[in-house]
């Protein structure tokens, strides 16, 4: 993710990043639980998961992998048989919530630089550093590579038949986003930023700056 959104960074940039990071995923997360508690799973209610606290989201381990290469992750309990109106498509709306809480959180930050504010400099920053993670996030949750978010959507959406089909990639999907980020890295072929850079362009993002 990093090498998308500029390549190396200094210890400002990389701190600010990571805030920017925990926040991003606390509101993705929550926005997993909170639809999947109002589809009827109280499973994240169990777990704690009702909540914006990122320490009940953020995984330790996704926040240093996060720091060191670029890749991070946090998760949401929830137990698809409890979903209405049914198992498929309750899972396809939790799905949903996830990327579409980043896109709400990259206007939200976009919004004080859109109304250009008299601003501290390291708050402009954080906030166009967050306003790009979460549009990053947002695009590459959707793509429908398994355990991805956009993964999640399609076999929720599509005909049993071709769904039950797709599922076969989940034993690989892990091992498709290490391609991916391996492509971009050694090969400097950097798929997710072809697809974020017409997206980002759309926003309005360098416009931010």
């Amino acid at each position: 993710m990093g090498g998308i959104l500029g390549g190396n960074f200094d210890l400002t940039t990389i701190l600010l990043l990571t805030a920017a990071f925990v926040v991003a995923v606390a509101f993705h997360e929550a926005n997993h639980a909170f639809v999947a508690t109002a589809l009827g799973d109280n499973t994240p209610r169990q777990y704690g998961r009702l909540t914006l606290n990122p320490m009940r989201h953020i995984d330790p381990l996704g926040i240093l992998m996060f720091i060191m290469v670029g890749i991070g992750w946090g998760w949401t309990p929830v137990n698809p048989s409890n979903l209405r109106p049914n198992p498929r498509l309750g899972s396809a709306l939790v799905a949903a919530a996830g990327p579409v809480s980043n896109l709400l959180l990259a206007f939200a930050f976009a919004a004080p630089l859109r109304a250009d504010l008299d601003l501290p400099l390291i708050l402009r920053q954080f906030l166009f550093l967050a306003t790009a993670l979460n549009l990053l996030l947002f695009v590459f949750n959707l793509l429908p590579i398994p355990p991805l978010d956009g993964f999640s959507f399609l076999v929720g959406v599509l005909p049993r038949q071709p769904s039950e089909a797709l599922r076969q990639l989940e034993r690989i999907g892990p091992g498709l986003i290490l391609v991916l980020f391996f492509a971009s890295s050694f090969l400097h072929l950097d798929i997710i930023g072809r697809i974020f850079g017409p997206v980002a362009r759309a926003f309005g993002l360098a416009g931010l700056r």
